[in-house]
């Protein structure tokens, strides 16, 4: 009975989690970016007609695994800002960017990810459309500003955590 009375658990560091949460998000959303879309389109998947319910479904599954690494790194933060004793300030920081993080990731869910899909989808099968709509580039644009932003607050929370390891 006292063997068992002795085991205690141990709590995760959540440092650690914040990092290698921070490090995996990181490095597939670049490997989304940076290779599979490209070869996607470099193999002309993107004249066919499928391809907007297939970059929706890619995505689709991609975005519910940020919304799930926001979530983890925000959780990360406010527990390691409750029990540790770290500075005020890198603390709020670490916070608001986390913050920032999850932001970015409902948006990629719930605004851009749906809308480049409705606006790629071909309604009329006879009629083929090769052009790319108005409104994409925009929507392209806005994609790749937040994806810069994502990538140099991840890499801030990560050298603020890293820095406190």
């Amino acid at each position: 009975m006292s063997t068992i009375s002795s085991l205690q658990l141990k709590r995760p560091g959540w440092q650690t989690v914040v990092i290698f949460t921070l490090t995996f998000w990181l490095s597939t959303s670049l490997v989304l970016d940076l290779v599979i879309m490209p070869g996607l389109y470099a193999s002309g998947m993107m004249s066919q007609s499928g391809f907007a319910t297939a970059g929706y479904l890619i995505f689709w599954i991609f975005n519910r695994i940020e919304l799930l690494c926001a979530a983890l790194v925000l959780t990360g933060v406010l527990v390691v800002k409750r029990t540790q004793n770290t500075l005020v300030s890198q603390s709020r920081n670490a916070i608001g960017l986390a913050m920032i993080l999850l932001t970015i990731a409902l948006i990629f869910t719930y605004v851009l990810t749906p809308n480049m899909s409705a606006l790629g989808l071909n309604i009329e099968v006879l009629d083929p459309v090769n052009a790319v709509p108005a409104g994409m580039g925009l929507l392209h644009q806005a994609y790749w500003i937040l994806e810069v932003v994502k990538l140099i607050v991840g890499g801030a929370i990560l050298s603020l955590f890293y820095r406190q390891n």
